[in-house]
């Protein structure tokens, strides 16, 4: 397994140096060493760390929290602070840029390894998140494409299961071209039912569009579904036994 690649951006000199023998101990490479804003900037884009060491202060009160910025702005890298006790006043200023720890010189090895795994994992914690969520997005676009297809003619709406028909421009349903009153998930499921009609959509589908991060289970789509039985004037929600629910497509215009 490769060592994860740590650049220290400090302007003292015995700091660095018990860094930079302290880390490869720890099972880190020390790809380099920087000691102002110049450098470290050189250097990100030449080395490619996997984590930055940042002194919060360099060689003025704030330049390692500009340079935090920069690394925030500019590049997908997460940064620990190296911080004394006479810096504390500048710690709320430096809190807005959002690092992923702080390590308080002079350091302890124990403390600083813990510390770089805690903002290793938070990074790639995050990093998955944020794939989960474009992956989402791509789903949700699919989705309305799926509708838009199934429209008829000029008009937003998509007729499904005989006499129902679902607006897609308000995501509302309709019997017999009476509106039924639904909550915004209860039509949210409609919504998704009809984009994939004759398909089943699974627990897991209804939960990330229909409640998306609130943490939903499959029995709050079983109740979903037990209540929009109860409201719709015919059963056209069929179970798939253990996989999900889907409306008949055969009813339905093409």
């Amino acid at each position: 397994m490769a060592h994860e690649k740590i650049l220290i951006v400090e302007d003292d000199e015995v700091t660095s140096l018990h860094l930079k023998m302290a880390l490869p101990k720890l099972s880190y490479e020390v790809v380099s060493i920087a000691h102002d804003t110049f450098q470290a900037r050189n250097k990100i884009k030449i080395y490619e760390p996997d984590l930055i060491l940042l002194d919060i202060s360099l060689e003025d009160e704030t330049d390692g929290i500009n340079l935090a910025t920069y690394i925030k702005d500019k590049h997908n890298i997460p940064y620990i602070y190296l911080t004394s006790h006479s810096e504390d006043e500048i710690l709320d200023e430096a809190k807005i840029t959002e690092p992923y720890g702080y390590i308080v010189k002079p350091f302890d090895p124990k403390s600083l390894h813990s510390t770089i795994q805690m903002a290793l994992y938070k990074f790639q914690e995050e990093h998955k998140l944020k794939e989960n969520v474009s992956d989402l997005e791509a789903k949700r676009e699919h989705l309305e494409k799926l509708l838009y297809s199934k429209k008829v003619s000029d008009k937003p709406l998509v007729p499904f299961a005989g006499e129902y028909h679902l607006d897609i421009s308000t995501c509302e349903t309709f019997y017999q071209n009476s509106k039924i009153k639904l909550t915004k998930k209860e039509n949210a499921f409609i919504r998704i039912l009809v984009s994939q009609l004759g398909q089943v959509v699974s627990f897991e589908q209804a939960m990330n569009y229909v409640w998306e991060d609130e943490g939903a289970t499959e029995n709050s789509v079983r109740t979903l579904v037990w209540r929009l039985r109860k409201k719709l004037p015919s059963d056209i929600i069929n179970n798939a036994s253990g996989m999900g629910y889907y409306i008949d497509a055969a009813d339905s215009a093409e």
